[in-house]
């Protein structure tokens, strides 16, 4: 059995375990997020951090991500324990995209939305931009992240994990997930969590 094979035998194991009803819940709950700006911030905040990290953020920073004044949110998240301060930088300046909603209903599919994101809003990437846009509902865009390349490069689906992922090679290894979610009949969301929970054991956003 290839190593491909023996992932997608993995996946269709936990698709058909507890853990299934974990991720539909999940993915339910990301259909009905309603504060789009907070995910984004969580997404920003995640990067080169942990999710956890960020959900406990998140939890506790809500409010200011919108009214705190730039240093008093650096000294908040400093105060949190959180690295790179710095980015309460990027959240004020994407204050402006609080009806981050409207923008992207404007884009005719997701593939082009996450190419705005990417261009526009301040500490986001490919990467971010698919986690922020999965975390509000999207399905078919990767979030290609350390975790997501280590269940690849163990199972062949790469030769290493690289240290930086310009577009195309995002794209590629996107390509690669979509065949994946093709042959288990999910969505590019729903692989995203399966994956993750294989390489973490958690299921978390």
């Amino acid at each position: 059995m290839s190593g491909r094979d023996e992932l997608l035998a993995k996946l269709k194991n936990l698709m058909n375990s507890e853990i299934k009803e974990v991720v539909d819940r999940r993915i339910k709950e990301f259909e009905n997020a309603d504060d789009k700006f907070g995910e984004m911030c969580f997404c920003i905040l995640t990067a080169n951090s942990s999710a956890e990290m960020g959900i406990k953020i998140q939890e506790n920073l809500h409010d200011e991500f919108c009214n705190s004044s730039k240093d008093e949110l650096r000294e908040r998240l400093k105060g949190h324990g959180y690295r790179f301060p710095n980015r309460a930088e990027y959240i004020c300046h994407n204050r402006k995209y609080t009806d981050i909603d409207k923008i992207l209903n404007s884009f005719s599919d997701e593939q082009r939305a996450r190419e705005w994101l990417a261009k526009n809003v301040k500490g986001f990437g490919y990467k971010e931009a698919s986690h922020f846009m999965r975390n509000i509902g999207y399905k078919n865009l990767a979030i290609i992240d350390r975790h997501i390349l280590r269940v690849m490069e163990k199972h062949g689906l790469i030769d290493g994990i690289p240290k930086s992922l310009n577009k195309e090679r995002y794209l590629s290894i996107e390509k690669k997930l979509e065949e994946m979610a093709c042959k288990l009949d999910i969505t590019l969301s729903e692989l995203d969590l399966y994956m993750w929970y294989m390489e973490t054991g958690k299921i978390l956003k």
